[in-house]
């Protein structure tokens, strides 16, 4: 479970109201990932059918971003990474929790996590695990990246023109 020494009353104010974290792994870009705030830590899904989250499953530590009530970043944190295993008590206790808020969903809650144990997603924990950067000590300047090159762009050829308008 968690450890409190690791967390301040400014991160557990943030993750109660979180349903967005901008998670990054390994010096990585922050990847905008649906959360759900539970026992004092966040729970990520990711996987097949699910939101990317590259990496995560894999890692012990991340760097966390939650913003406030006004859309801009509050505090970054860095979090220990625990990885929730099907079959396990502490799955059977909180995936169907973490299901229970995913919308969209199509069927059950108990067919989503079923799906999810078969499909090998990732459920994943994240807790407080360091001394957080919150204030000042943010960065000043926009944290927005570049887009990312992806296969979908094409070439943009010149609108269809009926008839010519001519100025006098």
């Amino acid at each position: 479970m968690t450890d409190e020494r690791d967390s301040t009353p400014l991160v557990d104010e943030a993750m109660k109201k979180a349903s967005v974290a901008w998670v990054a792994v390994a010096g990585g870009p922050s990847l905008a990932l649906w959360c759900v705030p539970l026992e004092s830590a966040l729970f990520v899904v990711s996987g097949p059918g699910e939101q990317s989250a590259p990496g995560l499953a894999e890692v012990d530590e991340a760097r966390v971003t939650l913003r406030g009530d006004h859309g801009g970043a509050i505090v970054t944190w860095p979090a220990r990474v625990t990885r929730v295993r099907p079959g396990t008590d502490e799955w059977d206790t909180l995936a169907p929790l973490v299901g229970a808020k995913r919308l969209n969903a199509t069927g059950t809650t108990a067919d989503l996590v079923a799906r999810w144990a078969a499909d090998d997603c990732a459920l994943v924990r994240l807790s407080p695990g360091g001394t957080p950067v919150h204030g000042a000590d943010l960065p000043a300047d926009s944290l927005a990246e570049p887009p990312r090159p992806t296969p979908a762009v094409r070439a943009v050829r010149k609108p269809f023109r009926l008839h010519r308008v001519r100025r006098r």
